[in-house]
């Protein structure tokens, strides 16, 4: 049933979240299908155009069944932060809303969410010189001591972040280091969000234990379906794996089995490993943090698809 929306007097949109694996692609596909949708990517990984495999980007074949945007529109060094997804989300939630289309936002990224819907408070400009230096010392004295380091100094940000989350523990640092004012307390100011609209919010959370086989299942189809030749070709290109596309998961042990630091399955159970920890912050955040309307909390399958999509053509026509 296609669902005209271009009377409405501001946007509506379809948020389709949950934890990697959980079956948001297909459910996003089919609720596209039934209201002449157009998906928009919302997840950060699958914004990497050099990773269609080892990111599940949708296929070729699924790209052609309805449009999809926001998917590879980034290149391998690219970082795309929160804020300048939502700018682009927001975007792409007006022009399909000018085109009769309703927006479907489908991915696993928490704070593009929480962008988009809330707004995220405006951050300070660090110098160079701070970032660099963080990293020296992030580098001198080990990832695990770095945490340390910030819970002395922004005990909020450094008790949500993992000692692995290299990327946001130095930008936690770098603010307090730079303006004596902890990360956590800048968040906590006044946020407008980019766009004003209304949402239907979706979250796809099942058991864990079928996320977890259903993530170490994925990552050896990935590797067995072309996972590794892209890593390889990201190699040959020379291109800096420390940071970047470097940072999607499995690129980095998949790298180092390539350059024969260890066995190939070792290097896969190691980012199986990653995918399962990933996806339980994933879970942890969507439960405490995402509103949703409708929580689905069982394995996805096209038998639930009519209760779903009585909801969202209910919140469509009213």
């Amino acid at each position: 049933m296609a669902l005209s929306v271009t009377s409405l007097t501001e946007p509506k949109a379809v948020l389709i979240a949950g934890p990697t694996a959980a079956g948001k692609s297909a459910l996003g596909l089919a609720v596209a299908e039934e209201f002449n949708g157009v998906i928009i990517n919302a997840d950060s990984q699958q914004r990497y155009r050099d990773l269609r495999i080892l990111t599940s980007r949708p296929t070729a074949e699924e790209e052609a069944r309805v449009p999809h945007r926001l998917f590879g529109d980034l290149g391998p060094a690219g970082m795309g932060s929160a804020a300048e997804w939502a700018e682009k989300a927001a975007a792409e939630i007006q022009n399909a809303t000018a085109q009769g289309k309703v927006p479907i936002l489908v991915g696993g990224t928490g704070l593009y969410f929480r962008a988009l819907t809330q707004g995220l408070a405006e951050m300070p400009a660090v110098p160079a010189e701070i970032r660099a230096s963080a990293k020296i010392l992030r580098d001198e004295i080990g990832p695990d001591a770095f945490h340390g380091r910030l819970a002395e100094r922004d005990p909020v940000a450094a008790a949500r972040l993992n000692p692995g989350d290299s990327q946001r523990i130095l930008r936690a640092w770098e603010v307090v280091e730079a303006t004596g004012t902890p990360l956590s307390t800048w968040q906590l100011a006044e946020s407008t969000p980019p766009l004003t609209a209304r949402y239907f919010q979706v979250a796809v959370l099942p058991p864990r234990e079928f996320i977890y086989a259903a993530c170490d299942a994925r990552f050896k189809n990935m590797v067995r379906d072309g996972g590794l030749a892209e890593v390889q070709g990201l190699m040959d290109r020379g291109i800096d794996l420390t940071q970047g596309i470097g940072k999607a998961l499995g690129v980095a042990d998949l790298a180092s089995a390539l350059r024969g630091e260890y066995p190939l399955e070792e290097a896969v159970t190691l980012a199986q490993t990653a995918t399962r920890q990933y996806a339980k912050r994933q879970m942890t955040w969507f439960r405490n943090q995402f509103h949703a309307d409708l929580t689905i909390c069982k394995k996805y399958s096209e038998s639930l698809l009519p209760e779903i999509f009585s909801d969202i053509r209910h919140f469509l026509l009213t």
